[in-house]
């Protein structure tokens, strides 16, 4: 198959942070002297309650820790507290490049290529710059905000727009079975899936993956051996 375009997934597919969701959920609990009550896998788990109308990153995060402050017996308003100091804590532009991002840049280089993110322009524009990706992609798509996110099809429908590529001779690159994988499928696209801590894909025919990588570094190779 020859490509139309390539689209990317972005945290934890191109790059991801220094310091971690738990290093910096510690930080805020130590900064308001608030008790733990509050677990990044609670927090990442309200995503999909509040994403599409939430206004903002920072919006989301409230709503999504005052919920869970509510679920606990406590007043939301500590929810909210520990919110605004996780994100005090948050420095959007302090990552890190994968391993192989260079050389799988530079393998689809000749062709359009896009990222589609779930994540606010205001968050994730300091990723790429910090990066020096600013402007290396013909399209940059953040899902939940320029359309619904992840794994809708639209936020993939309209990067394809965009680049004029159609779906079937399209690959998107991401870590996320639910979200990148299942969404790139129900768009029409192949979906190349890189794990992130050995992630076992799942035996039950939900969000299969086309192509699974160990890293960016072998995007390379599934590029020039045109998919087969």
């Amino acid at each position: 198959m020859t490509l139309d375009a390539v689209l990317f997934d972005l945290d934890d597919t191109l790059c991801r942070y220094r310091r971690t969701g738990r290093e910096l959920l510690e930080a805020a609990v130590e900064r308001t002297g608030l008790e733990p009550f509050v677990t990044l896998e609670e927090y990442h788990a309200r995503y999909p309650r509040f994403v599409d109308d939430s206004d903002s990153m920072a919006d989301l995060r409230e709503r999504c820790f005052a919920a869970i402050a509510a679920d606990e017996g406590r007043d939301p308003a500590d929810g909210r507290r520990l919110a605004r100091a996780y994100a005090d804590e948050r420095d959007h532009g302090n990552v890190e490049p994968l391993p192989g991002l260079d050389d799988a840049l530079a393998a689809v280089e000749p062709l359009p290529a896009g990222v589609v993110t779930n994540g606010a322009p205001e968050m994730q524009a300091p990723k790429l710059e910090a990066l020096g990706l600013d402007d290396a992609f013909d399209v940059v798509v953040h899902a939940g905000y320029d359309a619904p996110s992840k794994p809708d099809p639209r936020p993939f429908d309209v990067a394809l727009d965009a680049l004029d590529a159609g779906p079937d001779r399209t690959i998107h690159v991401g870590n996320s079975l639910s979200s990148d994988v299942a969404g790139a499928r129900a768009a029409g696209l192949r979906s190349v899936w890189i794990p992130v801590d050995d992630q076992a894909a799942p035996d039950d025919g939900r969000a299969v993956p086309d192509h699974t990588l160990s890293s960016l570094a072998e995007l390379p190779a599934l590029v020039r051996g045109d998919l087969r």
